[in-house]
């Protein structure tokens, strides 16, 4: 009986111990997982740190304060004992907590701490990791942090967590949280009938985040049966020799271990030959190895006697061909989820092509508007005047240069830009004006000397600006509000500089328009264009009004010059590089006539995007094809899309 009672005694205090012993507490179980991966966490990797980061957040409010410092980087080794710590800065010094169990350890200087400094990828792996309980932060910004690393790396633990933090007072990210559920449902949730709809619910939505979780709905593998599973989920059925070569075909036999290593011709004659016994090879007499189907039959002999390899003679490969099923295989292995995807993904793809043709036309109007900025003076000079100006684009960039050095003296983008734009066109007004004075007026009806003699002006701009900016390019930067996109979604967009071109350039259409139309300057120009002996007699002065034209379109030119550098580098050739385009664009509208300029601007504009399409590795080969259709197009049409109609219709 004293036994009885002594054993029931020890068993009664044993089984406190034995409690404590299966239920520990969650600091001591932090401890183990941190001594257990000491070596993981100070060195971690992203290919291996997630389940020792998933064994940490198990643990509780403490193991998340350890994850939250390490992907703030405030986790460190204290160096005296190497004991993992919680940092916090206090001046000089740092304020430490016990990593595994949150004691406070006082303060120590800073060098007395090796902070862990993990790479992105496995700040990454945590965020996700703490996304989580981090839902239903009170932090907004919190939150939204939350739900950025979900969008990285979710998976369908996490969307269960996603699914009961919802309810947000914040309505933007209700709609972020609504969003990102459906896109994980369709990854990660093991109905089918819900990750249908959550697909159907998207509609025609184009973003890049419902592309990407279709996609491995849609990843196939490539596999060969010999008898195909009644449920097997198949994208498509491959016939040797059609689909898939019979080599490939045979090869993924072999690989997978269901067919021998093919038989060549030669490796056969060599076999055959080294097991010649008494003038007979596996039964077969030598004379009859000439014959294709006896050096199998041999082979075959010489196999069953497993005196050579096993390998597959020609007959043997196709039959082989012939007995399996070659398929391409969904990963995903219900077909109505793979169905909805695949209709989901050509609709989009749909949508994309066509804002793709919508983004390729606002790139080519944009060109356009280029050409025809740069273009609007060469349309005076040439096509009103007649003067062919070589030096037209050393105009533009003249322009460019005059807007970079304003801003040498104005910082303030917006005022720099305000001061440049008038400042370049009295620039190259000027210029045009000392250009017309002093060779342009002696060769006037002389187009060939007038070519020959802005040709070499060009040239000797071009090296002027060598000489004073030197062969880099010089920076000509936009305001801060002109430096994004008007970004429709993922597809179509365009620049604020480019918007800001095209309304230029529709500025100066008007403005060209009225002067020619409205002002007495431009009923001037057209009376000395069209008659200048008659419109001397009425007391206008020719060469004045020359001059003025010329000016006219030159500082125009600079104008441009300053828009077209905002975008493109501002060099010594900037010029060259817009000269073709803008006689072409005078050239193919139709000389004398600005509605011919605009329709040429857009032609081209238009072309060269289009060709680009098509070879988009290749802009020289664009421009090529572009010159050798203006080429063909001025055969059939030489007075351009919209001719004038006599010299009477130069305002028109």
């Amino acid at each position: 009986m004293r036994f009885i009672l002594t054993f029931l005694a020890l068993l009664a205090l044993a089984l406190p111990i034995t409690a404590r012993a299966q239920s520990p507490d969650l600091a001591t179980d932090l401890a183990g997982v941190i001594s257990a991966n000491r070596a993981q966490i100070e060195k971690p990797s992203r290919q291996t740190i997630a389940p020792v980061v998933a064994a940490i957040a198990a643990t509780g409010p403490q193991g998340r304060a350890l994850l939250q410092a390490w992907g703030d980087r405030a986790l460190g080794l204290r160096k005296s004992d190497r004991l993992l710590v919680i940092t916090a800065p206090q001046g000089d010094a740092m304020k430490l907590l016990d990593a595994a169990t949150g004691a406070d350890l006082g303060t120590v200087p800073k060098d007395e701490v090796t902070l862990l400094r993990p790479n992105s990828g496995v700040r990454g792996v945590i965020s996700a990791a703490m996304a989580g309980t981090a839902l239903s932060d009170p932090d907004p910004k919190r939150r939204a942090g939350a739900l950025d690393a979900l969008a990285r790396k979710g998976d369908a633990a996490q969307l269960t967590l996603l699914r009961q933090a919802l309810d947000d007072p914040d309505p933007v990210l209700a709609g972020r949280k609504a969003r990102l559920e459906r896109l994980l449902t369709i990854q990660y949730d093991p109905d089918p009938a819900a990750r249908v709809a959550a697909i159907g619910s998207f509609g025609g939505d184009t973003a890049l985040d419902f592309r990407a979780s279709l996609n491995p709905i849609l990843t196939t593998r490539r596999v060969a049966l010999e008898t195909v599973p009644a449920d097997a989920n198949i994208a498509d059925e491959l016939v040797p020799g059609r689909d898939i070569s019979r080599e490939a075909a045979y090869a993924m036999l072999v690989d997978a271990g269901l067919a021998p290593a093919r038989l060549t011709p030669q490796a056969e004659r060599q076999t055959l030959a080294q097991h010649i016994v008494d003038g007979m090879v596996g039964g077969v007499p030598v004379a009859q190895l000439g014959d294709e189907a006896a050096r199998d039959r041999a082979y075959t002999a010489l196999e069953q006697q497993g005196l050579v390899q096993p390998a597959a003679s020609e007959a043997e490969v196709t039959a082989a061909l012939e007995r399996f099923h070659f398929l391409d295989v969904y990963a995903e292995a219900d077909s109505d989820v793979t169905d909805a995807a695949r209709a989901a993904l050509r609709g989009t793809e749909t949508r994309i092509a066509m804002m793709q043709a919508a983004d390729l036309s606002l790139d080519a109007l944009s060109l356009a508007s280029i050409y025809f900025l740069a273009a609007i003076g060469l349309a005076i000079t040439f096509g009103v005047m007649g003067v062919i100006n070589m030096a037209h684009g050393e105009f533009i960039m003249m322009g460019a240069y005059t807007g970079y050095v304003v801003q040498q003296f104005i910082a303030d983008r917006t005022a720099s830009l305000l001061v440049a734009l008038p400042l370049a066109f009295v620039v190259t007004f000027a210029a045009g004006v000392a250009l017309e004075r002093l060779v342009i007026r002696h060769l006037y009806k002389r187009p060939l000397e007038t070519l020959l003699a802005t040709f070499g002006v060009s040239i000797a701009l071009q090296q002027l600006a060598k000489n004073i900016f030197g062969t880099q390019a010089r920076p000509l930067t936009a305001p801060a509000w002109l430096d994004r996109a008007l970004t429709f979604n993922d597809v179509v967009s365009i620049s604020y500089i480019r918007i800001a071109i095209f309304v230029l350039a529709l500025v100066f259409l008007a403005l060209y328009l009225v002067i020619m139309n409205r002002t007495r300057l431009g009923l001037e120009v057209r009376a000395v264009t069209q008659n200048p002996a008659m419109a001397a007699s009425m007391g206008i002065s020719p060469d004045r009004i020359n001059m003025l034209t010329f000016g006219l379109g030159s500082g125009i030119a600079g104008i441009a010059g300053v828009a077209i550098g905002l975008f493109a580098k501002v060099t010594s050739e900037l010029g060259s590089d817009y000269i073709v385009q803008s006689f072409m664009t005078v050239v193919v509208g139709g000389v004398g006539n600005i509605w011919g300029t605009l329709a040429g601007a857009a032609l081209i504009g238009f072309l060269q995007k289009g060709i680009e399409w098509f070879n988009p590795a290749n802009t020289l080969a664009a421009q090529t094809y572009m010159i050798l259709f203006i080429i063909i197009f001025i055969q059939f049409r030489p007075r351009g899309i919209i001719a004038a109609k006599g010299r009477a219709a130069v305002g028109a």
